[in-house]
Formats: C-alpha cells, sequence, structure tokens
C-alpha cells in the first residue's frame, strides 16, 4: 500500500494549505429560537452546533453552590458525524471533552453574578474533520455571549501539531491521524490567558515553543471573527427594530 504524503516538494498540505493557514472558517449566532444562546461553526469539514440554556434554577437542588452558578457542559458527536456509525451513547472520549471544555470555558464567565443557579451548555458534533474540541469552544463561547451571560471576554480554539517533521497549524483529520504531534489550545487574548492546553504525541521544545506560538496567533484571529459575528447578530437585530418602528401604523376601519 503506498504511503500517504502529507507535504508535498512545495511544502504544501494535502489540502493545498501552507503550514501556518487555517483552514476556512465560518460563524453564526443566534440560530435557534428555543435556546437562551446558540451559535453554529463550520471549521474545515467540522459542523458544529452550540446552545446554552440559562442562567436558571439548579435542578435538582443539591448541587446548587452558595457563591456561584454552576456550568455543566455536554460535548456529544452525533451517530452520522463520522465515517462509521458511531453509538449514540456517551463515550469516555465525550465525558473527557465536556469536562475539558467546561474548563476552558469556566474562567470567561461571571457565575459568581449567579448563585445557586446553573448554566447548561450544549455542543453537537454534526460532522467531524479533527480539532472538533476546539471548534466547540469557539462556538460555545459565542453562545454563551448570545445568551447574554456577562462575561469577562470570549474563548478561543485552535490546534497546532507536527507533520513529517514540519510545525503546522490546525491540522484536518488526515494530518491528526498520520501526523506525530496534535497540541490543541483554547485562549483569551484580551487577557492573554491560556485555558487549555494538551498535547498528544512528541516534539521537542523549540517545536513546542513554536506550536503554541502558532495557535495562540489563530485563536487572535478567531477572536476577531468570534467579535465580528457578534457584531453581525446585533446589527440586524436593530436594522429589524427600527423597521418596525418606521413602519406605518394599521389604519382602523370606521
Amino acid at each position: 500500500m503506498e504511503e500517504v504524503r502529507l507535504l508535498d516538494k512545495n511544502g504544501l498540505r494535502v489540502d493545498g494549505r501552507r503550514l501556518d493557514e487555517l483552514r476556512p472558517l465560518k460563524l453564526e449566532v443566534g440560530i435557534l429560537d428555543k435556546a437562551d444562546g446558540s451559535a453554529y461553526i463550520e471549521h474545515g469539514k467540522n459542523k458544529i452546533l452550540a446552545a446554552v440554556y440559562g442562567p436558571r434554577e439548579a435542578q435538582p437542588r443539591h448541587i446548587a453552590l452558595a457563591d456561584r452558578a454552576v456550568l455543566r457542559c455536554r460535548y456529544h458527536m452525533a451517530p452520522f458525524s463520522t465515517e462509521e456509525r458511531k453509538s449514540p451513547a456517551p463515550s469516555r472520549r465525550e465525558l473527557e471533552l465536556s469536562k475539558v471544555i467546561r474548563e476552558a470555558l469556566e474562567p470567561s464567565i461571571m457565575s459568581e453574578y449567579f448563585p445557586r443557579a446553573t448554566i447548561d451548555i450544549f455542543i453537537e458534533v454534526l460532522q467531524a474533520d479533527a480539532g472538533t474540541r476546539c471548534a466547540g469552544i469557539t462556538a460555545a463561547s459565542l453562545a454563551l455571549a448570545d445568551a447574554g451571560i456577562p462575561m469577562r471576554e470570549l474563548v478561543a480554539g485552535c490546534a497546532a501539531g507536527k507533520v513529517e517533521g514540519k510545525v503546522v497549524l490546525d491540522l484536518s483529520d488526515l494530518e491528526d491521524k498520520k501526523g506525530d504531534a496534535d497540541l490543541p489550545v483554547a485562549f483569551m487574548p484580551k487577557s492573554n490567558v491560556i485555558g487549555l492546553l494538551q498535547m498528544d504525541g512528541s516534539m521537542t521544545e523549540d517545536e513546542f515553543k513554536q506550536a503554541l506560538d502558532m495557535a495562540v496567533d489563530a485563536c487572535r484571529r478567531i477572536y476577531e471573527m468570534q467579535r465580528e459575528a457578534l457584531r453581525q447578530k446585533y446589527h440586524l437585530v436593530k436594522e429589524e427594530s427600527e423597521a418596525k418602528e418606521e413602519a406605518p401604523a394599521p389604519e382602523v376601519k370606521q
């Protein structure tokens, strides 16, 4: 069987990207009417939906905290999200990523304003293509902002890694499976805080520093895209509100 080459002779990757190039990214805010806040992300071939409910009274009451809200997160991959049908039951990996994503988002939320309450985050992966935890964090942070929950700032996620001895940004599914290392990062740019840092594989110290710098820089770019997505949502809301105010009053027949 012929070995798959992840870098060509010009240093380009299998999908034609440069080493430091992000996959195409699309963000939408407020797409679910029933949730308090929602967001949708397409990052490469990833398609992920995030919804937020709350803050609301903690149920059951014994989980309530007197000084802050309890943040709960459920990361779930749909059975049709991967090449082979996935069991709908929560896997050990999904439970782990639910915890990891919650811990990455917690520092950004002003949960002290809502004692004895819960804030629930649901992340549904509709189609997976590597980097789902980072894309899920990006979408969930937008959904929290859309829900009007007080936040210190948005959280953006992106991964870097190592492929055929080269440090690369934003691994695709093939690069994730065949590459040498993967380094997911979640970052809050204004406060310069890293909320998530994991690594799978092996890198030298210099490669690690290069990959981390690359991922942080990408998070800064994604953060600006998040802000623009929120601006577009509320600009549209403003236009709709002004249009209703300017609409002539209906005539009343005598």
